[in-house]
């Protein structure tokens, strides 16, 4: 998946910032594509979850390098 096509997921569902984050990765349909990258690119893993509004300590909380 393209970063235009993860942030275009992400556009679709309106008022993320209540939803936890496994909420709001369900809702965007990228639960699959986030897995995925936690195991093999810890870079794209970040990116999804700062495109999600999610706070850079958590980020580093959930993505351990």
């Amino acid at each position: 998946m393209t970063d235009q096509e993860i942030i275009k997921a992400i556009d679709i569902v309106d008022r993320l910032g209540g939803m936890t984050v496994n909420e709001r990765l369900y809702a965007c349909g990228l639960m699959d594509e986030f897995d995925k990258a936690l195991i093999g690119d810890k870079t794209k893993a970040k990116k999804i979850l700062e495109l999600l509004g999610v706070d850079k300590p958590s980020i580093e909380k959930i993505v351990i390098e």
